[in-house]
């Protein structure tokens, strides 16, 4: 009888730990663009696929829980000059079921609860310039996790959702903050400084931010401690690896 009742004992134990595991496992939420059209061009845009594959990749490698949300929800445009880059992830990407269904079946950020996350992360492509600027989900959401001492992070043109996100106190969240994202110069590159609403770089110093320049294309992450913004698609694995150290408090 003793015996049972010690095994009874060890394996609710065990039922425990595993159920404290699972309450402790960490969990990021990553934002996509719903917007595909490239201004008046006739051309399309969506998001910019390495800078959420590899940020998705390196959060699921740590145990981290990802999910996907996009601001309309449903399938979230992925900008299929993406694919003309060589990039290992694109094939581990079209053989994904798990994360392919994840961009399918995005969740609208409406129906986001920002209790579930410790970080937020808000993938860039040339699609975000437009839906993500003045996003009522995007300050709720961002405001919601910042507040409760959680990470807001954001890649190249997902700087733009950080523009005007507002604290409780009414403060601009990047307001004397040092931040990398997409530059001039960058913009200049692609071609498409007339065609996007505004200047990214501009508009995040207008609003009072420190905008960090990089070279060109070049990894660029910038840590302003729970704030964590990173340039370009170089920098989003090192942007990912950021957010992973200051949830595990390294």
């Amino acid at each position: 009888m003793k015996k049972i009742i010690n095994l009874s004992a060890l394996m609710l134990l065990i039922l425990m730990c595993g159920y404290n595991q699972a309450d402790e496992q960490k969990k990021v939420l990553i934002v996509l663009t719903s917007h595909s059209d490239l201004g008046n061009t006739g051309k399309k845009t969506g998001f910019w696929l390495p800078e959420l594959t590899h940020p998705y990749y390196e959060f699921v490698n740590a145990g981290i829980k990802v999910d996907v949300a996009s601001i309309d929800g449903g399938v979230a445009p992925i900008d299929s000059n993406a694919f003309e880059e060589h990039d290992d992830y694109h094939e581990i990407f079209l053989n994904d079921a798990v994360l392919m269904s994840k961009v399918i079946r995005s969740i609208a950020l409406a129906d986001i609860n920002a209790s579930e996350y410790q970080a937020v992360l808000f993938s860039g492509g040339s699609g975000p310039m437009w839906d993500f600027p003045n996003n009522p989900d995007i300050n709720r959401i961002s405001s919601a996790i910042y507040e409760s001492k959680g990470i807001v992070s954001a890649i190249c043109h997902g700087n733009a959702a950080l523009i005007n996100i507002t604290l409780s106190d009414g403060s601009l969240l990047i307001k004397d903050r040092r931040i990398a994202a997409f530059t001039n110069e960058e913009e200049a590159s692609l071609g498409t400084t007339d065609i996007i609403p505004f200047l990214l770089q501009d508009k995040l110093v207008e609003q009072g931010a420190i905008h960090v320049n990089g070279e060109a294309w070049k990894e660029n992450v910038v840590v302003s401690d729970r704030l964590i913004t990173g340039q370009n698609p170089a920098s989003a694995k090192k942007l990912a690896q950021a957010i992973i150290n200051k949830l595990n408090g390294v």
